[in-house]
């Protein structure tokens, strides 16, 4: 996998919007947190634009998408929203200038197509924190994101889940959102789960909805030959009038409960204020203890 150049100060970095609308106003603390790191920001021309519930129409977005792409002087592309949308622009996109000039892509929930696609192609990027949650987030989920961004050790101890499936296991990580992953099945963005480590993560869904994708892992091949799981937040699950008759977590464990393979749940990331970076692309090690949960970036 290829790693993009890291930042340094004084490089500078583009704001952009691939699904939802955003407004100048919104982006004030993450340019703010970005000139406290040295950086210069370029507000895409995708920011204001209003499309229904998008930030203008897919060509639009792709455009601006694709204008920091191809410019030598952006650094970073931070995308400051997620929703939908992102899968509508991505086959408009060339990256033959990425590839000559690779840099890091940042971004979380909808953002999972960028980093499926470009995972396909061999090449990093940080699932994190955006400029619109910037202003919730914790101060270690903005530290690792700075961390990631700039080259610096990432690793990450956190104390056990009653859930959690010992073992260790070393792979690529790759993931994000599952209800992205689950859409991507099937395209030419879809990551190929073999000796992988997968990361997944949720919001807002339906507890049978999480259910299907997950069987759908399984049905796909994708569950029995990865090497490990780290489960983010599932936040804000909802249920019908007649239970499901388990959590996000019970759904999980249940259909991976056959595989002899380390599983981490409650891992600080996704749509949470404490949502800690992670370099998906980057082979990492992650050991589950009865204590506690180490993940390290190689």
């Amino acid at each position: 996998m290829i790693t993009p150049v890291n930042l340094k100060k004084g490089d500078t970095i583009a704001l952009v919007a691939t699904a939802r609308k955003a407004t100048d106003g919104s982006l004030k603390a993450a340019i703010d947190l970005a000139h406290s790191w040295g950086l210069e920001v370029v507000v895409g021309s995708s920011i204001g634009l209003d499309y229904n519930q998008l930030a203008g129409t897919d060509e639009q977005r792709a455009a601006d998408f694709q204008d920091q792409l191809d410019n030598p002087k952006i650094k970073a592309i931070w995308c400051v929203k997620g929703g939908y949308g992102t899968v509508r622009m991505v086959d408009l996109l060339d990256f033959t200038k990425f590839k000559a000039q690779p840099k890091w892509i940042v971004g979380f929930s909808d953002i999972t197509v960028l980093h499926n696609h470009l995972n396909t192609m061999g090449y990093k990027s940080i699932h994190g924190v955006m400029p619109i949650t910037v202003a919730r987030a914790t101060p270690p989920a903005i530290e690792s994101l700075r961390a990631s961004l700039f080259g610096q050790a990432l690793s990450y101890t956190i104390t056990t889940d009653k859930m959690n499936r010992q073992g260790h296991a070393t792979g690529q990580l790759v993931g994000g959102n599952l209800s992205i992953l689950y859409s991507l099945l099937g395209s030419q963005s879809a990551i190929d789960c073999k000796d992988k480590i997968l990361f997944i993560e949720d919001l807002d869904e339906y507890l049978y909805h999480i259910d299907r994708m997950m069987m759908n892992l399984k049905r796909n091949g994708c569950l029995e030959s990865v090497k490990g799981i780290i489960v983010g937040s599932m936040t804000q699950m909802k249920d019908n009038d007649i239970p499901w008759g388990k959590d996000a977590v019970a759904i999980i464990e249940d259909v991976t409960k056959n595989y002899n393979i380390p599983v981490i749940y409650n891992f600080p990331a996704g749509h949470i204020r404490d949502n800690r970076a992670l370099i998906l692309g980057s082979t990492i090690t992650m050991d589950v203890t009865t204590t506690s949960s180490t993940v390290e970036f190689q």
